[in-house]
């Protein structure tokens, strides 16, 4: 790897954000174990031809989505377990919060890095800052879900022997029993909108390669089926065929995390286009944030299937938006979205993207800087 000591100066996710608006563990078992344990077998990838889709039986008509939007703040590298474990202590309080009162969720969505935060890191401190899956941030979580019953998704870097030298950005989703339901990759960084810079976290797309032979084809837009639907995490955005292709798997409700801003029409038209609930979850104001506190901060919410807001936070402060998902009722008339692939299935074989995957399969970049430099250096056009 090239090291480049001239990393940017007061860049922040939120700017980056901005400026991509404007275009556009079981009781009694191990870690491990109680983790792995939970994880779905690996299955060939299946799009069923009758319009219905896999799914698990329900345990209730309806379940009630809780989107945590919270603070997001960076951990400090001089202090850095002690400033990591506060961030973890504030997500578990508002574990606790969100119980504190009538129509408690049986799902809690957080955004993508209420433990780590984010700051134009190098790999190197990005790599001292993620987390591991399972571990001991994950642990106190999942005793949590256990406490309150609840599912718990949530977003972070991750680190992993597998994957050594890879910085992951990881949503996972943790059952009320406290097992590893799902560990939903993100899926591509967005490219050439920030100005001279690009993130250096891997992504399936950057592996797509290794990542399907260790992994398997379904991984590569994974469903996660429980008892309460079927939901799909993400941290992409402006990317609508990726989520039609999860709907067209079955993903019922589509959970969406962002961190310094998001396009709203671009979620609401993840709903009406594919006929799901999608929520966003993204970072309230944060106060003590190296960054400018309320910068692209607020506007969490939860869309209806036809791409109506059915609840929305009402400040940028931090908040829970609570909706009802009428999962069964929905079940029993959503059927696949339509589409007519004979259309316009040719363009896309033929389209050549600009960015080729598995650029970090086998380089990997130093900071925000080389990764552009590295990327900008093998693009098609």
């Amino acid at each position: 790897m090239k090291r480049d000591d001239n990393p940017a100066s007061g860049l922040s996710r939120r700017t980056f954000m901005a400026a991509g608006a404007g275009l556009g563990l079981g009781a009694g078992l191990g870690a491990k174990a109680a983790f792995s344990a939970g994880l779905p077998t690996r299955r060939p990838t299946v799009v069923r031809g009758d319009g219905t889709y896999e799914v698990v039986p329900l345990a209730k008509e309806a379940f009630t989505l809780g989107v945590a939007q919270s603070r997001v703040i960076p951990v400090d590298l001089a202090n850095l377990k002690q400033s990591r474990r506060a961030n973890l202590d504030h997500m578990l309080a508002l574990i606790d919060g969100s119980n504190n009162g009538f129509g408690k969720p049986d799902l809690l969505f957080f955004h993508e890095f209420p433990i780590t935060g984010w700051r134009n890191w190098t790999r190197a401190e990005a790599l001292r800052v993620a987390i591991e899956i399972p571990g001991e941030e994950t642990e106190a979580i999942a005793a949590k879900a256990r406490e309150h019953d609840m599912y718990i998704v949530f977003g972070s870097y991750v680190r992993e022997p597998e994957w050594n030298g890879h910085v992951l950005s990881i949503t996972a989703v943790i059952g009320p029993d406290g097992r590893l339901l799902g560990k939903h990759w993100k899926a591509r960084n967005i490219k050439g909108v920030f100005g001279g810079v690009e993130l250096f976290t891997t992504t399936v797309y950057d592996v797509l390669d290794r990542f399907v032979e260790m992994y398997g084809e379904d991984e590569v837009i994974p469903v996660t089926r429980t008892p309460i639907g079927n939901f799909l995490m993400s941290s992409i955005q402006r990317e609508p065929e990726y989520f039609r292709a999860a709907a067209m798997k079955g993903a019922e409700v589509m959970l969406r995390t962002a961190t310094g801003g998001f396009s709203p029409i671009d979620i609401r038209a993840t709903s009406l286009y594919n006929g799901v609930y999608t929520a966003i979850c993204n970072n309230a104001v944060s106060r003590g944030s190296p960054f400018f506190e309320d910068v692209g901060a607020g506007g969490s919410a939860v869309y209806g299937p036809d791409g109506e807001a059915i609840a929305a936070a009402t400040s940028p402060n931090e908040t829970l938006v609570s909706a009802r998902i009428p999962i069964a009722q929905f079940r029993a008339r959503h059927r696949q979205p339509i589409i007519h692939k004979e259309l316009y299935l040719k363009e896309f074989e033929q389209y050549v993207p600009r960015y080729g995957p598995n650029l970090f399969q086998d380089h990997l970049t130093d900071d925000l800087q080389d990764a552009a430099r590295y990327q900008i250096g093998r693009a098609h056009v």
